[in-house]
Formats: structure tokens, C-alpha cells, sequence
């Protein structure tokens, strides 16, 4: 563990500890006087910011301990020669001769342009991996055509114990479903001058690797939650729902459990719904389950207790460690929406198991120096695409009576 490491983490439990002194304050203030004072309410806030900045920062940490490394330092496992003629001579002087014969995926076809190397495509993928919390946790299949289908047992087959030589009954027929992820065409354009380009001291393979990294980290995450399916991934929120789990929910429907009551919790004790949720999986699933939900929802659960008095969540005091409610890991995921009426706030999801990305290999990459002078333009396209393919391995949280 690095010296920057130890102190951010000492930071986070000082602040945590400060965080639930100054909450029980509050809980006092309101339990003897029925209102609480607006001082100690200012001074919970910015602790809940504080409590927020020094988790992201040691969650930076330590994903910055585990980026891939795209500067040179594996060039043993690299094509040199791959390399060099794409970043020296495509990307800082758009010189095309010979890479066709350096080993590229393809040419990208009527639409100009190449197809970035296959280690550089695979390097992409892991930098997602780090900046999209969805892609990070969820099942990703690469494929080499334009559809990826699934079939699934919604049925169950029968199945039973009979000694070595016993007559063995037929067992039914299994009931099965497609699943067809939708994909669609995620596209980047980061651009740069020629003159930072002609620069031997600017590391155009870090710059262009974050740059499209980010870019899509963005709006893959978006589609991923919310997206409609229509040439972008089908988002998790977007199913239909169902309140039951009885046999009743058809399949493709996800079980969502309300609060009970309109854009809010319950009354009496708000932690109570979040044990349901919980509970509502299935124990087979909840192994590798997580909460998902944004900042704001976070900086409210936050302040749970049960009924002994322990707060519901953990700050993630190890390296590498999320912040835990009930045990399970949290991850916080900008797109969730906020807490209102009828919302979708909260997924408690196995999501390896509930979701499934599909990656087209051959990232496309496109050079233009004409359109935008004096800046040159990559536009950079890639296939993506996603859809639930277990709807019991996830649950939502309603906002709903």
C-alpha cells in the first residue's frame, strides 16, 4: 500500500466515524425535539460530501493501480512493428501504405478508415471495464458478427435420482427462449492539432486511448440502464415489471418491490424495504449480488440505522474495496435516476448473471484532417450491445405505493 493510499484510507474512517457521530446528533435533536437544528443539518451535508470525495478518491487509487498500461511497457507481448506504423504513421501523419499488411483486424470497409489492432482493441475493452460500473460487473461476450442469440430454460427439464440399473422415466421437454441482445453502432470523435500530434513528447496511444475510453464509457453506461433498445443496448430499467415472484411473472419481466409510498419510504422504518429486496433473490443469486444507485440515494442511506443502532452502510476501508449496505457492495452509478414518484431508484443485482454485454470486435477508426481545420478529427466507431438475459438474478426498488 502506497503512503498516498494509507492516508487517503485513514482519512475515510476518521471522517465515517465523524460522519456517524454527527448523525446521531441529528437523530437525537429530532427524537427530543421533533425538528432538527440547521447547523447540525450543514454540518451532516458537508460531511456526506467529504465522506463521498475521499471514496472516490481511494476508489481512483486503486483503479489507477490496475489501468492497463498503454505507453510501451509490454511491448514484449506487442507487434512493434503493428504499433508503429498505426500510431506514427496513420495517426501523427495519416500515412496509410503497408497497413494492411501490419496485422490489422480489417479495413473498415465503403466508410474509410481502419480497424485498430487487435491488442489495442482488447487494451479499449479493459479501460471500459474500469470506468463503466455496469460493463465492470456484467457478463461480456466478444463476437464476429452482427447478432448474438441466446437460448434459455424457463421451463425447467425434470430430474431425479434412480440407482445404477433402474428404469430411468422421460423427462419433459424443455421450455426455451431466445434472447436477442439489440446492438448498436457507439461512435467516439476526439481530435487533437497537428501540432501536438507532430510532437515526440505527446504519447498520442495514452491520449487517444483515454479519450475514447471515456467517451464511450458515457454513453454506453447510459444505454445500459436507460437505453430503448433502438440501435443502442436495452437498459435494465427499460423492462416491463412486475410486482410478484410466484409464477405469475412472465418471462423478461423483472420483479420490482415498492415502498409504499409515492416517492418516498416507508414511514415507520425505511431500512426495512432494503432487507426485502434483499431477501426477494433468491439465495443462489445473492452470491456476487450488489446495490446500484446514485450518489444522491447513497448520501440518504447513508444515515440508516437498524434496531440496534448500527448504521446499514460500511465505508470500503481496504484497497480496492467498495462501501457496503447490508453486507453487499455498493456501486454508484450516475445514470440511476433520483428518488421520486414511481422511480426505479435502487437495482439489487447479481449482475453477471442478470446481464449481458456484447462486444463486436474491430474498433474502426476514421482520419480527418479536412473537416475541422486546424484539428484533426478521429471519428471512432464500435458495435455494443446489451440486454438482461436472467431476470432473476436482478431486482428493482419502486418508489411507489
Amino acid at each position: 500500500m502506497t503512503l498516498e493510499t494509507k492516508e487517503a484510507l485513514e482519512n475515510l474512517t476518521s471522517s465515517f466515524e465523524n460522519f456517524k457521530a454527527a448523525n446521531d446528533q441529528r437523530l437525537k435533536e429530532l427524537e427530543e425535539k421533533g425538528t432538527v437544528d440547521v447547523l447540525t443539518g450543514e454540518k451532516l451535508d458537508r460531511m456526506n460530501n467529504d465522506l463521498d470525495r475521499l471514496q472516490q478518491k481511494m476508489n481512483r487509487l486503486y483503479s489507477s493501480s490496475r489501468r492497463p498500461s498503454l505507453t510501451g511497457e509490454d511491448d514484449g507481448v506487442r507487434d512493434r512493428e503493428t504499433k508503429t506504423a498505426f500510431y506514427d504513421g496513420f495517426i501523427r501523419k495519416g500515412q496509410m501504405q503497408g497497413l494492411e499488411e501490419k496485422a490489422l483486424n480489417s479495413l473498415s470497409g465503403e466508410d474509410g478508415g481502419y480497424a485498430i489492432p487487435q491488442e489495442l482493441d482488447r487494451e479499449l475493452e479493459k479501460r471500459l471495464r474500469l470506468l463503466s460500473p455496469i460493463r465492470a460487473d456484467a457478463k461480456v461476450v466478444n463476437i464476429g458478427s452482427s447478432r448474438y442469440k441466446k437460448l434459455v430454460n424457463v421451463g425447467g427439464i425434470a430430474s431425479g435420482w434412480v440407482a445404477e440399473t433402474g428404469a430411468r422415466s422421460e423427462t419433459d421437454a424443455p421450455k426455451l427462449a431466445e434472447i436477442d441482445p439489440p446492438l448498436g453502432e457507439l461512435y467516439a470523435n476526439p481530435a487533437a492539432t497537428q501540432v501536438m500530434l507532430d510532437d515526440a513528447h505527446f504519447d498520442v496511444e495514452q491520449w487517444l486511448g483515454e479519450e475514447l475510453a471515456e467517451e464511450f464509457a458515457i454513453q454506453e453506461n447510459a444505454a445500459f440502464v436507460n437505453g430503448d433498445g433502438l440501435n443502442k443496448p436495452k437498459g435494465f430499467l427499460t423492462y416491463s415489471m412486475s410486482a410478484n415472484d410466484d409464477g405469475s411473472r412472465s418471462f423478461g419481466e423483472i420483479q420490482a418491490i415498492s415502498t409504499g409510498v409515492d416517492g418516498d419510504w416507508a414511514a415507520a422504518d425505511p431500512a426495512d424495504i432494503l432487507i426485502d429486496l434483499v431477501h426477494s433473490m433468491k439465495a443462489g443469486y445473492r452470491s456476487g449480488a450488489k446495490f446500484y444507485l446514485n450518489t444522491g440515494l447513497v448520501a440518504e442511506i447513508r444515515k440508516f440505522r437498524d434496531q440496534d443502532g448500527n448504521y446499514l452502510w460500511r465505508p470500503g476501508l481496504e484497497s480496492g474495496a467498495a462501501s457496503s449496505l447490508l453486507g453487499y457492495p455498493v456501486v454508484e452509478v450516475a445514470d440511476m435516476p433520483d428518488r421520486a414518484a414511481g422511480s426505479l431508484s435502487i437495482a439489487f443485482a447479481n449482475m453477471r448473471r442478470a446481464y449481458t454485454v456484447t462486444d463486436r470486435m474491430g474498433t474502426k477508426i476514421l482520419r480527418d484532417p479536412y473537416s475541422h481545420k486546424p484539428y484533426i478529427h478521429f471519428y471512432t466507431t464500435k458495435r455494443v450491445g446489451g440486454a438482461v438475459t436472467n431476470d432473476q438474478a436482478i431486482k428493482l426498488l419502486q418508489f411507489a405505493a
